[in-house]
């Protein structure tokens, strides 16, 4: 098959790095991809919401199927795009529909969506301008700590925990009022706190069936001990121990089930990766998001753990037989560990050169890159997620220890990544980071 990825991360380099190894493989392009995916596949300087320009290069280079890797051009429609068109119907598109998409493109969908299928989740209710006042005393009446969401698509900023009512009521002021979020901001979710330890759960799904995937948790935080500003992610590691089996049934009677059930009732056309966002409370499971994609750098971890062809199961999705599958798990741990530029995630500088990627020995661990270009014969960091490294070991100590040895033998101006990724999970891990 000749595959076209979407996407220029982290993520999409994992991916072409799983699909590179399959047999049924047969040509891969990546647009816009990075200076790590052009190792394995060609790079087109294309945009990932330039649908027409990503059609011409499917027709170019004779394309049987296209995998999305972020969100965005999901929601804004290409599969829709592919559908209403006579000369692309024949490709197969994983990754939903816009009407599907919008259960990540908003969040007040996603959360009515699970209301009506019985999805656990944390109570909540939605506000615009023209029910502002009323959205302020409900404010004022909730009990703290208390979450915003912006409905839309904030490129992760969106969602705000807020301790006191004073900063609550002022963004809440902020997100309508003011337009902080923009057009993601028009319609604002209010809700209840949960304390818990968050999780990440993924499917591959044909709107009927699914397949479950390695679970994983990923670092949020900037700072040791998740302390600090919010990022996309600055590690991940799979398996999570303390989702025993006991957790997994409940997640899949109560989370995963009703939410496939819910797509084949409204008839939403679903083919390819669905994110589960969840929060696990005295071990009772709650759906805080859902996305319409694989998480970063949660497929870090994922794809070296999951021992199937890829291009297979993408194959099974698109054709509707998902049922014939069968998923195994690698046995060892694995963990990523994400170097990001200095400053991130605040302002940050990028055309700083990468030394020491050709001077790293021959290893299990992988260096998947994200925010990279390259000029001439150097690599430069081109975002504030330069890279990450993915390693395994028989424990996820030994996985993120792995994962940093690697990274010390490479530097850039400013790089900065995290040495306790899993750290509740490995009491002995080195806390510092190099800056």
């Amino acid at each position: 098959m000749n595959i076209l990825l979407i996407g220029g991360g982290g993520r999409e380099h994992a991916m072409a790095w799983k699909l590179r190894q399959s047999p049924l493989c047969n040509a891969l392009f990546v647009a816009p991809g990075n200076a790590g995916t052009e190792q394995l596949a060609t790079n087109l300087s294309i945009s990932t919401v330039d649908f027409t320009a990503i059609a011409k290069a499917v027709l170019e280079h004779q394309i049987d199927m296209v995998i999305v890797g972020p969100e965005e051009p999901l929601v804004n429609g290409i599969w829709d795009y592919f559908q209403q068109n006579a000369s692309l119907r024949h490709v197969q598109v994983i990754g939903p529909s816009a009407e599907a998409a919008r259960l990540e493109g908003s969040k007040a969908v996603a959360k009515a969506f699970m209301q009506r299928y019985g999805v656990p989740t944390a109570g909540y209710r939605e506000f615009t301008i023209d029910n502002f006042e009323e959205g302020m005393e409900y404010i004022r009446n909730h009990p703290l700590p208390i979450v915003l969401k912006a409905d839309g698509l904030a490129a992760g900023k969106g969602v705000i925990i807020c301790n006191n009512m004073v900063e609550a009521l002022a963004e809440f002021e902020l997100m309508l009022q003011h337009s902080k979020f923009g057009e993601a901001g028009k319609k604002v979710v209010v809700e209840a706190f949960l304390k818990g330890i968050e999780m990440s759960l993924f499917v591959v799904t044909d709107g009927k069936d699914y397949v479950l995937l390695p679970e994983a948790k990923d670092y949020k935080r900037v700072g040791t001990a998740d302390t600090g500003l919010n990022t996309g992610g600055m590690g991940a590691v799979s398996p999570v121990p303390f989702f025993d089996a006991s957790l997994k049934k409940k997640v899949i009677e109560r989370v995963v089930e009703p939410t496939i059930r819910g797509l084949q009732a409204e008839g939403l056309k679903y083919t390819g990766f669905l994110f589960f966002g969840l929060m696990i409370v005295d071990q009772e499971p709650f759906v805080i998001e859902y996305n319409c994609r694989m998480g970063d750098p949660e497929t870090q971890v994922v794809l070296p753990r999951l021992d199937i062809d890829l291009v297979h199961l993408m194959r099974a999705a698109a054709s509707g037989t998902l049922h014939t599958v069968t998923v195994a798990e690698h046995p060892q741990a694995a963990a990523t560990v994400v170097a990001v530029s200095g400053g991130y995630p605040g302002p940050y500088e990028t055309g700083k050169v990468i030394y020491g990627l050709d001077q790293v020995p021959e290893t299990a661990s992988v260096i998947f890159h994200a925010g990279t270009r390259r000029q001439g014969k150097e690599v430069l960091t081109n975002g504030g997620r330069v890279l990450s490294v993915s390693s395994f070991g028989e424990h996820i100590h030994f996985a993120v220890q792995e994962s940093i040895f690697i990274l010390e033998l490479l530097e850039f101006e400013g790089m900065y990544f995290r040495k306790d990724i899993g750290y509740e999970f490995n009491s002995n891990l080195q806390t510092n980071g190099k800056a």
